[in-house]
């Protein structure tokens, strides 16, 4: 137990008790912790190490943290978990037939058919969007620096990187045909993200009208409505777009209509929210260090080339070139996972680390203390991409198994490659052609579903000179 432990109050039998506080302290930290996760995790980290307990009965919580446990946890048989269990909200937002909330031979159904549309070739032809995406998103800042009074400019650059992280996924999932309605499905996911990181108690399921849960419902039938009408065109005038999930989800024809739409409705949500908080942290941290930047500009001028100076679009070749914007992405997603805390709950008792788990207890594992574990990571709260350059192979196995954003085992998330893809381009091209410097220090983290910069990321901007 480490130093400052109390008795924890999670049941035992076989296996030793997990740590964690009792009583008043053990209430006020699970409050808290399912309110603002981050500081509560690092002091739970500090009193009782990176496994610990909290709570009793049906609201019984495992938090862990240590990489040896998460690799045990993922190579743990799903059937010894429930995903869609009574805690999870998200079910409310994203659908009863989403994938991220199914168990069993729904979830493998489900997942089994969105993991074709994510295959790689269609993923290489997502790049040249990419950096076209990027460049319109350069140029609708230089609108807004060119009506500014002064230069550099303060500009919040999280709302930038939404809308171009938004168009980007509009365009992967629906293709160039609804292009146009991006900013509309983006306001029918604001007010359901919004709700989803209230207070824990405030999304309790309910029936009256008039309530954020209502208008959140009504966002909910607005969007069914959009996508399935766009379901009903694909089906009687497919657009042969192989860029086209949607198109290629209607054309498989192992999922009905209903899950469909709740599967594009997770990946809209998922791909959405968590690549655009993740891009707010990774231009804070990149920009923050002028050397890094500078780095970064050198290597993208020699692998994209200047816009509309190439011949032929950037392909997977040339993602492959960009390493330092790859080591760059790592970086900031190990210390700022889109996810700080993912829920599943125990189908039985389980064994992890010499612990007993009880069945029914929401095992809460955590990307962010396994990222920022000091046995795993050498000074882990500093920001250096560099740091496994020249690491042992011992080295590189722990930092493998510590680096968990997008979780592992066969429920890892599934538009991992597409989101490591996009931070990598656009990190890369924003590098290439803006000058950034942000304002005051590391602004602290917020969010319990995703993990964003308080305040944004206001920075001072100005057009590569």
């Amino acid at each position: 137990m480490a130093k400052g432990a109390e008795p924890d109050s999670v049941a035992t039998g076989a296996g030793a008790r997990l740590p964690g506080p009792t009583g008043a302290t053990g209430l006020g930290l699970m409050r808290r912790l399912l309110r603002e996760p981050q500081p509560v995790l690092d002091e739970l980290r500090g009193r009782f190490g990176p496994i610990c307990g909290l709570g009793w009965g049906p609201a019984r919580m495992a938090v862990v943290g240590e990489p040896g446990a998460l690799r045990e946890l993922f190579a743990t048989s799903t059937d010894a978990f429930r995903w869609g269990h009574k805690f999870n909200a998200l079910g409310f937002v994203v659908g009863p037939g989403s994938m991220i909330v199914s168990d069993g031979a729904d979830h493998h159904r489900r997942r089994g058919s969105v993991q074709g549309a994510f295959a790689r070739r269609r993923l290489n032809g997502w790049i040249p969007m990419i950096v076209e995406r990027t460049d319109c998103a350069v140029e609708r800042l230089a609108d807004e620096l060119a009506r500014a009074p002064a230069t550099p400019t303060v500009v919040d650059l999280y709302p930038a990187g939404r809308r171009l992280v938004l168009e980007v996924v509009v365009r992967a999932l629906f293709g160039e045909a609804l292009a146009t309605r991006s900013e509309e499905i983006g306001d029918l996911f604001q007010r359901p993200q919004d709700y989803l990181e209230s207070p824990a108690l405030r999304p309790l399921p309910h029936p009256f009208p008039h309530t954020r849960r209502s208008r959140v419902r009504e966002d909910r039938r607005a969007l069914d409505g959009l996508i399935d009408q766009t379901i009903a065109d694909r089906r009687d005038h497919p657009t042969n777009d192989p860029a086209d999930v949607l198109e290629a989800l209607v054309q498989d024809g192992s999922l009905s209509d209903a899950e469909i739409r709740d599967q594009v409705v997770t990946l809209i949500g998922a791909g959405f929210d968590t690549t655009s908080a993740s891009l707010a942290w990774m231009v804070l941290r990149a920009s923050s260090d002028p050397a890094i930047w500078a780095a970064l500009r050198v290597e993208a001028d020699g692998v994209l080339g200047s816009p509309g100076g190439r011949d032929d679009p950037p392909g997977p070749a040339e993602l492959a070139r960009l390493e330092l914007a790859d080591r760059v992405v790592r970086e900031t997603l190990r210390l700022h996972p889109a996810g700080v805390i993912a829920p599943r709950e125990a189908a039985g008792d389980l064994q992890l680390r010499g612990y007993r788990i009880p069945k029914g207890t929401l095992i809460l594992w955590s990307a962010y203390l396994a990222g920022r574990d000091p046995e795993a990571w050498d000074d882990p709260l500093r920001f250096d991409p560099d740091r496994l350059l020249d690491a042992t192979p011992e080295q590189r196995a722990l930092a493998d198994q510590a680096w968990v954003p997008f979780g592992g085992g066969t429920r890892n998330c599934i538009g991992f490659a597409l989101a490591r893809m996009e931070l990598t381009l656009m990190i890369a091209r924003l590098a290439q052609r803006i000058d950034v410097s942000p304002i005051g220090p590391l602004p602290p983290p917020i969010g319990m579903v995703v993990n964003r910069p308080r305040g944004g990321a206001p920075a001072r901007v100005a057009l590569r000179s």
